[in-house]
């Protein structure tokens, strides 16, 4: 089920020729999915399994109407599947950037298991990850017609796609993007980092036919007879940068002057150990370019912070548009009742909060997500407090559709929340990032241990935005231990080819990415 003509011609008359590059999967000989496909077909009707649509956001932090972190960030199609079904308001990625936390989920093994910490390699080229049964492999071994489209994988192309999915739909080919709109002094030159009004935006026009392409598809599976179910997965890019969205978009978010700014406090980084500024500013394969993105000193010094959080609300804007239309499409089709949502995202961003703009930190601000759930089997209107994690959506969709459990999953089904949001859960949400680095997130609290012993632990029921760190609090000693008690005990070390940069300790002494360290471990008092 590639793109049709006629959804092609109408995308390019609206979008703009230039904007797009389509990609349909018409034949898939010689792959994977052609396997899946003929693997499937040799299986008996399974209709009366639920259909799954499995949405990603990229970059979407809690700014979405249902988690309320911030009011002026209207998101009413999310809102809309929340009440449908149920939130997790308090859920956490497995790790704060975009490929270990893609790898994480759709294999179903946390980072510390696999050694997958960084951007690179590719899923399919690590040894831990190569043959790793995907949740969509999974799905299709067991009668599902597999769909996918966008970024789903971190920047998976075309061709690799078909590997993973049946039917493969447009992908993130933005062409052309705009000039840089944001140029001031100590701004990096990355073409990422940047945000503004562009009406030919083709971020914006890629999650436009990412969403059209799948209204066409739930409406073709709804026209047909009884036949397999399917399993469609859609990768939406907005929020992340470079954020550009067209004037409509922003007209529906509040003009600069009146823009909500994120609370974010001078000393805030006073009593956090060293080592969680570096691991925030070290990014991979970008020489001089550390920090990329911009830190909130430089975002006031150049009068940009409101305009970087206007343009991060339009974004959100944007993707939240998509997931109406897909949601719409399914509401009009026969297959509502039969199908599950499931609505996730990568990670969170830091918008000023810490100092800081973007991810690639153990704090709320960067593992906080929102995850939802709707369809047979969820109840509606729920809302689950307790702790969850991405790694659990895969186990969950699986339990949902009566399938078997691979062994390889490491995460908890989330079954018993959807039918009562009260149910009892029990383990935290960890997320590590880079080699030794760990959080643990339960109802309460958040600590945090790096890879040099240094330490930071935050009551949620008194410190929302982690501002106080009770590490070094003696009283606090009990709550450390039982959090660390499920710490990864040997963690892998990280896969050929990686990009993270392991601290490595020689007695006292520590390297990172192969050079000295600039900092030293924050021990408490004896």
């Amino acid at each position: 089920m590639g793109v049709s003509a006629g959804l092609k011609s109408a995308l390019l008359a609206s979008l703009g020729a230039s904007a797009i590059l389509f990609h349909g999967a018409p034949a898939l000989a010689g792959t994977v999915g052609e396997a899946q496909a003929a693997a499937s077909a040799s299986k008996p009707p399974t209709r009366s399994r639920p259909n799954i649509i499995f949405i990603a956001i990229d970059d979407l932090n809690d700014w979405v109407s249902p988690l309320g972190a911030n009011p002026q960030s209207q998101t009413p199609n999310i809102a809309r599947l929340a009440a449908s079904g149920t939130l997790f308001v308090n859920a956490h990625t497995q790790a704060p950037i975009c490929g270990p936390s893609r790898a994480s989920l759709l294999t179903g093994m946390r980072p510390s298991t696999t050694g997958f910490y960084g951007q690179k390699p590719a899923l399919r080229a690590a040894p831990s990850t190569r043959s790793a049964t995907s949740i969509f492999q999974h799905f299709a071994k067991n009668g599902y017609h597999t769909l996918g489209a966008g970024k789903v994988f971190h920047y998976l192309s075309t061709e690799a796609q078909k590997a993973e999915f049946e039917t493969v739909g447009p992908n993130l080919d933005i062409v052309p993007r705009p000039k840089k709109i944001v140029r001031s002094e100590g701004l990096s030159s990355y073409s990422e980092i940047d945000w503004g009004v562009d009406d030919a935006a083709g971020s914006a026009a890629s999650d436009q036919a990412i969403a059209a392409w799948a209204a066409e598809q739930i409406r073709s599976f709804s026209t047909k007879a009884e036949g397999r179910p399917f399993f469609m997965a859609l990768g939406f890019y907005l929020p992340h940068i470079p954020i550009y969205a067209p004037q409509r978009y922003f007209d529906q978010v509040p003009d600069e002057a009146n823009v909500q700014l994120p609370s974010a406090r001078d000393d805030d980084l006073d009593d956090v150990p060293a080592i969680a500024r570096q691991l925030h500013q070290w990014k991979p394969n970008l020489p001089g370019l550390s920090p990329v993105e911009p830190d909130l000193a430089w975002l006031k010094r150049h009068d940009q912070w409101r305009s970087l959080v206007r343009a991060y609300l339009a974004g959100v804007r944007v993707s939240d548009e998509q997931v109406g239309v897909v949601l719409t499409a399914l509401q009009q089709s026969r297959l509502a009742e039969n199908t599950i949502v499931v609505l996730w995202s990568d990670h969170g961003w830091h918008l000023g909060e810490k100092g800081l703009v973007g991810k690639s930190t153990l704090w709320e601000r960067s593992t906080r997500v929102p995850i939802i759930f709707a369809g047979p089997g969820v109840a509606a209107g729920g809302v689950v407090r307790s702790p969850a994690e991405l790694l659990d959506l895969y186990p969950t969709l699986a339990d949902l559709a009566g399938l078997d459990r691979p062994p390889a999953l490491e995460g908890l089904s989330l079954r018993p929340q959807l039918r009562n949001a009260d149910a009892p859960r029990r383990q935290p949400a960890i997320t590590s990032y880079h080699y030794g680095n760990f959080a643990v997130r339960d109802a309460r609290w958040r600590y945090i241990r790096y890879v040099d012993g240094s330490e930071e632990l935050y009551d949620h029921r008194v410190d929302p935005d982690e501002v106080r760190n009770l590490a070094c609090e003696r009283r606090f000693s009990s709550v450390k231990t039982r959090l660390a008690a499920f710490l990864p005990a040997q963690p892998a070390s990280p896969v050929p080819g990686s990009d993270d940069p392991t601290v490595m300790r020689r007695g006292d002494e520590f390297s990172f990415a192969g050079k000295p360290a600039v900092w030293s471990p924050r021990r408490c008092p004896a």
